[in-house]
């Protein structure tokens, strides 16, 4: 990297810790560090839903598998998030804004303790939470890869680079902060994705190369599924990412229930549909480009990076590495707020009193701190792995695989079909999942050969089947539990009911 390059990225660094300085005073309490106080506009809401749900990872280890098996990663990856959100944009999107705007909720997991009881909302809490540090970790790892390979720079001094820019707008300015760079790094990551993706057409002489190049390639890389990614695999991660990406991530519930209504934080999910199944399209193609312009790489995860060395002039290369940039720090920023809800919301006070008898202006202080904190542990956790061979094996083999049973109860607990399920029913899916999981994992590390379908697909299955059956046959209906799920429906106020704790 040049001068010019270096410029484009500290000006970037720069910009965004400048947005999250100027948030700063749109924070006056919690409701508006974890929920915008339900001012955020639906335009605002879907791009910052759609900029937070994926990260760096995409340019390291979804580029290696876009390298080695081509078309899929789109199929199994970006199909699935966005046919899923679509769908999730008239079931969930309304009514978790409801939730906040009836119930006055601002962690997503705070509905549990009314839904089922406070012991299911500590489990779904504490794993949750656990999971998320470990996930965040591998998306720090990604972007220092990418950073060392453009720029040199050592694995651990990019973490700490872009995770303390990141800390800094996260911790000042809460939610808005996180929705206002995300708009900031939308546009950035648009102007480097169509630069890579015009580099790439021009390196071939015209954007009709677009459909010969898969007679150029691998023929397995024009299949919708590929090597290991099957038609069950395929079946199984969508499940897992309509779940996840409707509010089994907790920082994408978020989202909606910072719209101002329920119409709002639908059409906010139905933008972020859209951006996923268009946008991914524009930055894949590099990707499957990446054996005929740079071949034989002995690992593909090194293949954007290639690829922007050889063909980016000056100052594009710095935009495109604040791109990759824009992906990790939106999703890490939202996924701290969201943790930082969680801990001060539905943690702290179960097991310590003096949290929930604050004074606003303190629990604000908390709120702030508990970001911090998790944004640190997560940077530590990243420095220790020093490299990429964690990253896929996290992102897939356990994100993926348990984010799913943990985001059973919680999303279909706010349906209406699933009334019957209670406490028990919601418990018994998510321990029995995250077992079977545990075994299959074990197994995988213990030489047996245990398939990526297997390792991602019988987990949320068995949990689905679980929580399914535990309603049907142990039902726990209760009058407060109906009443809450009844009042999701729609927009009409609510009864009476100030919170859901």
């Amino acid at each position: 990297m040049g001068t010019l390059d270096w410029a484009v990225v500290v000006g970037y660094f720069f910009v965004m810790v400048a947005i999250g300085v100027w948030s700063k005073s749109r924070v006056a309490n919690t409701a508006d560090f974890f929920t915008a106080g339900g001012k955020m506009p639906w335009w605002l809401s879907g791009i910052s839903h759609h900029m937070s749900g994926y990260s760096a990872v995409m340019f390291v280890a979804f580029a290696g598998e876009a390298y080695r098996y081509g078309l899929t990663v789109y199929v199994w990856w970006a199909l699935t998030i966005g046919v899923g959100v679509g769908i999730g944009a008239w079931l969930f999107a309304p009514r978790w804004n409801r939730l906040r705007s009836k119930y006055n909720v601002r962690s997503p997991l705070e509905y549990l303790a009314k839904r089922y009881n406070v012991p299911t909302q500590q489990v779904l809490a504490w794993s949750g939470s656990l999971l998320k540090v470990v996930d965040i970790a591998a998306k720090w790892a990604a972007v220092a890869v990418l950073l060392r390979g453009f720029a040199g720079v050592p694995i651990t001094w990019g973490i700490i680079l872009i995770g303390a820019v990141t800390m800094v707008y996260s911790v000042i300015g809460g939610l808005w902060a996180d929705a206002l760079t995300d708009f900031g790094q939308f546009i950035i990551q648009a102007v480097a994705g169509f630069a890579m993706f015009g580099a790439v057409i021009a390196h071939f002489g015209g954007i009709s190369w677009i459909w010969e190049m898969w007679g150029d390639l691998p023929p397995q890389n024009s299949q919708p599924l590929a090597g290991p990614y099957t038609i069950t695999f395929f079946l199984a991660l969508f499940l897992i990412k309509t779940l996840e990406y409707n509010g089994g991530m907790w920082n994408l519930a978020q989202r909606y229930m910072a719209a101002p209504d329920g119409s709002a934080a639908r059409r906010s999910a139905a933008l972020s549909s859209v951006l996923w199944l268009v946008w991914p399209l524009v930055l894949f193609l590099p990707m499957w480009a990446a054996p005929l312009i740079v071949p034989n790489l002995k690992n593909g995860d090194d293949a954007y990076v290639a690829m922007g060395i050889q063909m980016l002039p000056a100052g594009l290369i710095g935009l495109v590495l604040a791109g990759f940039f824009s992906h990790t720090m939106a999703m890490v920023s939202s996924d701290a707020n969201v943790i930082s809800a969680v801990i001060t919301r539905d943690m702290l006070p179960r097991i310590w009193k003096g949290a929930s008898r604050m004074a606003e202006a303190a629990k604000l202080q908390l709120a702030r701190i508990t970001t911090f904190l998790f944004i640190a542990a997560s940077m530590l956790i990243a420095i220790s792995t020093s490299g990429t061979g964690v990253v896929i094996k996290i992102v897939v083999d356990v994100v993926a695989a348990t984010v799913g049973v943990i985001g059973i109860p919680l999303m279909l607990g706010l349906l209406p079909w699933f009334r019957r399920s209670g406490p028990r029913a919601a418990l018994s899916a998510v321990l029995l999942g995250l077992g079977v999981w545990a075994v299959l994992f074990i197994s995988q590390k213990s030489g047996v050969t245990v398939s990526k379908e297997a390792l991602v697909a019988y987990p949320i299955l068995v949990s689905t089947v679980v929580y399914v059956l535990g309603g049907l046959f142990f039902p726990e209906r209760t009058e407060q539990r109906d009443e809450l799920i009844d009042t999701l429906e729609s927009d009409d106020p609510a009864p009476a009911v100030a919170s859901t704790k």
